[in-house]
């Protein structure tokens, strides 16, 4: 009875050792297959650090301005008998713009001309009389104070001829002065007054006019940005400016700066530029906003980076550089300015290393292994490769 039992449990542990060799066998096979199965290194691209030589350009916002701008208002008094131009029309210097009533100015010009001609004819009388009495007086036929008197009615007459001829002259520029004129070449604006309504000297505004070609774009900077500007400009030439107005397409307009102001506004910190930009079509308006780029620094060895591969940790900014073996690590930088999709990087990386600017979103963590592809650090020239490579 006892030889049975001894070798009941004989078998039962034959047959559990049996079980557990099997089980283990099959773990080891699991095993096997999940580290046959582990995924690769993600494929990311990596660009090449390069010192280069680059200009920053700067920012800012602007105006549109008139280099001459002109209010019209009349010389003379008088009602507005004609307005001589289509309102909003491009005008030139000396196009006739309004017509004030001349009636009355010509009646001043006509009795300016008699009282003249009438102060001529007693001129003549008086030098005639004056002429005589020196003949007269050398033969003594009349005493010398009758002599001095006729003299004396000469320079009299003389003077009325000049007085007249004054008058004449007034008369005739306020007649002058009823025919309003464009002093400028420009666009001309509405009419403020219209026919039949009286317009007062120096006081009723006609009408606006303004130059549109060229034209001026204002725009300010910040003390930081104008001292280093004015370093770099010195007394050279100055710089040519990127603009753009509303609806275009970047910054597709070039404009020369012919002046900074010389002195910054102490309630605002800023300084004044001004650029000069051909408007050969007048198709650009006064007030008309526009934002500028202006060149502000010239750096001779810029580290430049993708700004898609600067990635943020609050307040720090840092990038993913790739080591010789593959490996991924995390480090910080401190940026500079911006310049056509490319950030200047003053502090943190070196020539040659090599940083991810496309695939970060598959860096789990530091530390991790990855397969690089060497691409072009420009976002345009990765372009321009990618279209080149699908054709």
């Amino acid at each position: 009875m006892d030889s049975r039992k001894t070798g009941a449990r004989t078998s039962y542990l034959s047959v559990a050792l049996l079980m557990l060799t099997i089980v283990g066998l099959a773990g080891c096979e699991v095993h096997s297959e999940e580290a046959a199965a582990a995924p690769p290194p993600p494929a990311v691209d990596v660009a090449q650090v390069k010192p280069e030589f680059i200009t920053l350009w700067d920012g800012f916002t602007g105006r549109v301005a008139a280099p001459e701008s002109v209010e019209l208002r009349p010389r003379v008094s008088g009602y507005i008998d004609k307005v001589a131009f289509k309102e909003g029309e491009r005008v030139k210097q000396g196009d006739l713009l309004f017509q004030i009533d001349a009636r009355p100015y010509q009646a001043r010009v006509n009795a300016a001309k008699a009282d003249l001609s009438r102060a001529r004819s007693q001129l003549e009388l008086a030098q005639s009389q004056a002429k005589r009495a020196q003949h007269l007086l050398q033969s003594r036929a009349i005493s010398k104070e009758e002599a001095d008197q006729r003299a004396s009615s000469k320079a009299t007459a003389h003077s009325a001829v000049l007085a007249s001829a004054a008058e004449l002259d007034s008369a005739q520029l306020n007649l002058d002065y009823t025919k309003i004129r464009s002093p400028i070449n420009g666009r001309v604006s509405r009419a403020f007054v219209t026919r039949g309504n009286l317009a007062s000297t120096d006081q009723t505004l006609l009408t606006r006019v303004v130059s549109i070609d060229p034209v001026y774009i204002y725009f300010e900077s910040d003390e930081e940005t104008a001292m280093a500007t004015l370093g770099r400009l010195g007394d050279g030439p100055q710089p040519t400016v990127k603009v753009s107005l509303t609806g275009d397409n970047g910054f597709t307009r070039d404009a020369q700066v012919d002046f900074v102001d010389n002195q910054l506004d102490a309630r605002t910190g800023t300084l004044q530029y001004r650029a000069v930009m051909a408007n050969p079509d007048g198709q650009l308006r006064p007030g008309q906003f526009a934002r500028v780029q202006m060149p502000v620094a010239d750096l001779d060895q810029a580290l430049l980076v993708d700004q898609k591969a600067v990635l943020t940790d609050q307040d720090r900014r840092y990038v993913y550089v790739v080591g010789d073996d593959n490996t991924v690590s995390r480090r910080d930088i401190q940026p500079g300015r911006r310049s056509n999709g490319l950030i200047v990087v003053r502090e943190g990386l070196k020539p040659g290393e090599r940083i991810i600017v496309n695939g970060v979103q598959k860096i789990m963590m530091p530390g991790m292994k990855v397969s690089p592809e060497l691409v072009a650090m420009h976002p345009d020239a990765r372009e321009k490769a990618q279209i080149a490579r699908a054709q």
